[in-house]
């Protein structure tokens, strides 16, 4: 699984949805999205989301900080992209897989 540069890396130092300033952002080849922005208080935002399934933002103190649960949130992806079930998947894949979203969100 990637992780590429969204949109070929031209968000980098533009205005985000948090209204800070771009820092990092990459999108996943199955459909996810995180996006680290400075943006002044707090001073840290970082957006992540699953195309169709949930978007959070978490905030951050410093760069450390922000850097660290940047990428700790997107290995979190990864392994809900794994559990992301089909739509006609068992009741039990769905929750699970919802779970797994309200967990991340629940620490970020």
């Amino acid at each position: 699984m990637s992780w590429t540069p969204c949109e070929n890396g031209s968000t980098i130092g533009t205005a985000g949805s948090e209204s800070g300033v771009i820092l990092r952002d990459e999108e996943h080849e199955m459909g996810a999205r995180i996006t680290l922005e400075e943006c002044g208080h707090p001073p840290f935002a970082i957006i992540y989301g699953v195309h169709g399934m949930t978007t959070h933002t978490a905030f951050a103190a410093t760069e450390t900080e922000a850097g660290d649960a940047y990428e700790a949130i997107k290995a979190e992806i990864e392994a809900l992209l794994d559990l992301m079930p089909e739509a006609d998947a068992e009741p039990e894949a769905k929750e699970r897989f919802h779970e797994a979203i309200s967990s991340l969100r629940s620490r970020y």
